[in-house]
């Protein structure tokens, strides 16, 4: 692996850079492109749009014919020119995604996206034809040592070969979603964007008007300063209630389409082979965390007793008191400075690489108007990742500072190692990374916090709840999925199925420890992951799972667990996540054990909880 080595050079640059921010920045995207106008940008465009027709027409009808070291060769090629059509993706993207009220951004984006459809419609007859080699022909080049590299690549071609159609067809499907789910998926982007919001003042004078700045009060001690901002934005999401389950319901009914096209039995059989996860995996995930919803209903019962009211649905976030002042605010400046700290304790390198996302701007964390809502790690193949986030001063942007950063760094150790077919992880070993950062930085704030009982009894609830969000809250999402994709399955549905099985699934997991607002209903608008990618949020969940798993071993062994740990990051996509995890850190996502133990470490945290209660 090519570690990059300690710099004295690099913590001082950044020092002076962070002594000089006055608040969160925004990035330079300059190692892109300058702006829309530069020549190179659409130079590079139709030289790709060459680059393609030229392969196409050197190789179409004839993969039959190649040699081994001949598809290594296609294959390298391909990989160039999706890398190179990766950077012009992702400048307009990013671009829009820090302000969706940029119509040129837009406008470069629906550019983009079309010229991309056009390359990958050039290029889509090399997969057909590999996938209709004979199998003891196609067996023998995965056995090839040119192609050992690409083997697990090789592998899920095979997976994909019952589910493939004419070449005709699949670059219809392609262009289809220009204007089809795709374009539908933008469409909430863009109205969401548009929103504006009734604002709250705090009573130190601060005023919330965006999405992120609203939901950021969810963690605010006033009870009524919750209540206003989540009805501020429940508001919105009730206004457009009919439209944005309009918008979901298309997005399933073409799943629904594909599926019946291509002989998936369903969205989610469809969905589990992407992510390379057994459907027993799955259910196992589901029925595990299902059958502790006790572990939710009790921490919120210990939050009921603890403020002396019911605990309501705008409340889940709340501090534990209402003069509440154990996590305070913590500017941009000072939270990176902890992350930084907080990584430097697992290894030096390993934050020396995070102070690069600092130092070379790559993370934009400015709160604006039209800015997507969440937050993201963009990966560009052959440059790094790029962070969004809005940073709203408080402890809860500090984690998920640390979150993207995890995903930003699992992606700094594969870019070290893997060419682009193998630099996209399955989706449950993408989201390791992240939450392991989380757990770093809890680590190290509660070594700080050592003899502070309030501060401490902060950060334990705050793991809680978060915890609570990533086993209990996702799943529930993912259950959410199950019905849409099942009655889609059966025909349209509206808004009001969506809003009931929320309101009855939160109720399932809820029980009688927290009170549910009527405008609850219309909260699962704001989950984009159910429109982006079906079932993304279980993985969230199995995740969580794996790293806490990870993190025991780490906490076990000591520095002994990294460089098994940064083999697992590195694989990236070359090899099953379910033999990388057994490998490089010796977790076995199968073992119904791993589930428990998560289960298990989240009951210890109750019970450390409630010992402080008296």
């Amino acid at each position: 692996m090519l570690d990059r080595p300690s710099s004295c050079f690099a913590s001082e640059t950044l020092q002076a850079q962070l002594s000089a921010l006055a608040e969160a920045p925004t990035w330079d995207l300059s190692d892109l492109y300058k702006d829309f106008q530069d020549p190179a940008l659409e130079a590079d465009l139709q030289a790709l749009s060459h680059q393609a027709s030229d392969f196409r027409q050197t190789y179409r009808g004839r993969v039959h014919t190649l040699t081994a070291a001949e598809i290594a060769t296609c294959l390298g090629i391909l990989e160039a020119i999706a890398e190179r059509t990766g950077y012009l993706y992702a400048f307009p993207s990013l671009i829009f995604s820090a302000d969706t009220q940029d119509t040129e951004a837009k406008q470069y984006v629906d550019k983009m996206m079309e010229a991309y459809t056009q390359i990958q419609n050039q290029l889509l007859f090399f997969d057909l034809e590999l996938k209709k080699l004979d199998p003891t022909v196609f067996a023998a080049l995965e056995a090839a040592p040119e192609l050992q590299p690409y083997r697990h690549y090789l592998a899920q071609i095979v997976k994909y070969r019952p589910y493939t159609l004419s070449e005709e067809v699949e670059q219809t499907r392609n262009q289809d979603s220009l204007t089809g789910r795709e374009a539908f998926i933008q469409l909430r982007s863009v109205h969401l964007g548009e929103q504006t919001y009734t604002p709250v003042t705090t009573p130190d004078g601060r005023t919330a008007d965006t999405e992120a700045a609203l939901g950021a009060l969810a963690f605010h001690p006033d009870r009524e300063i919750r209540t206003q901002a989540y009805l501020s934005i429940r508001q919105v999401m009730q206004q457009h209630n009919s439209l944005y389950a309009y918008i979901l319901n298309t997005v399933a009914q073409d799943h629904k389409l594909e599926n019946q096209m291509r002989g998936y039995a369903s969205t989610l059989e469809k969905q589990l082979l992407a992510d390379e996860v057994s459907e027993p995996v799955f259910r196992a995930i589901m029925d595990g965390t299902r059958d502790r919803f006790d572990l939710f209903q009790r921490y919120y019962r210990l939050k009921n007793q603890a403020l002396g009211q019911k605990i309501r649905t705008a409340d889940l976030y709340a501090p534990w008191t209402t003069d509440d002042t154990a996590l305070p605010a913590i500017s941009y400046k000072d939270g990176v400075d902890t992350l930084l700290k907080a990584l430097e304790q697992f290894d030096v390198n390993y934050a020396r690489r995070a102070e690069e996302f600092f130092i070379r701007n790559w993370v934009d964390a400015k709160v604006r108007p039209g800015k997507r809502g969440g937050a993201f790690c963009w990966y560009v193949h052959g440059k790094h990742s790029y962070l969004l986030q809005s940073y709203t001063d408080d402890y809860n942007s500090l984690f998920t500072l640390a979150h993207e950063m995890g995903h930003g760094l699992h992606f700094a150790w594969i870019g070290d190692r893997q060419s682009y077919f193998n630099s996209n992880p399955p989706m449950v070993s993408a989201e390791i990374a992240s939450t392991f950062n989380e757990l770093l930085l809890l680590d190290y704030l509660l070594k700080q916090a050592e003899g502070d009982k309030t501060l401490t009894k902060a950060l334990i609830t705050r793991q809680l709840e978060d915890q609570l969000n990533l086993l209990f809250r996702q799943s529930t999402i993912s259950r959410l999925e199950l019905a849409v994709h099942d009655r889609a399955a059966q025909g349209s549905f509206n808004s009001q199925f969506v809003n009931d099985t929320w309101m009855q699934l939160y109720g399932e997991l809820g029980g009688d420890a927290i009170a549910i607002l009527p405008e609850h209903q219309y909260d699962w608008a704001r989950i984009g992951h159910i429109y982006f990618k079906p079932f993304y949020c279980y993985q969230y969940t199995a995740s969580n799972i794996v790293s806490l798993a990870c993190y025991q071993k780490y906490r076990e062994m000591g520095k002994d667990f990294l460089p098994g740990y940064l083999e697992l990051l590195s694989v990236g996509g070359s090899l099953d996540q379910v033999e990388a995890l057994r490998k490089y850190v010796g977790v076995d996502l199968e073992d119904t054990a791993t589930i428990r133990g998560a289960l298990s470490y989240v009951e210890t945290l109750l019970d450390q909880l409630q010992a402080t209660l008296g």
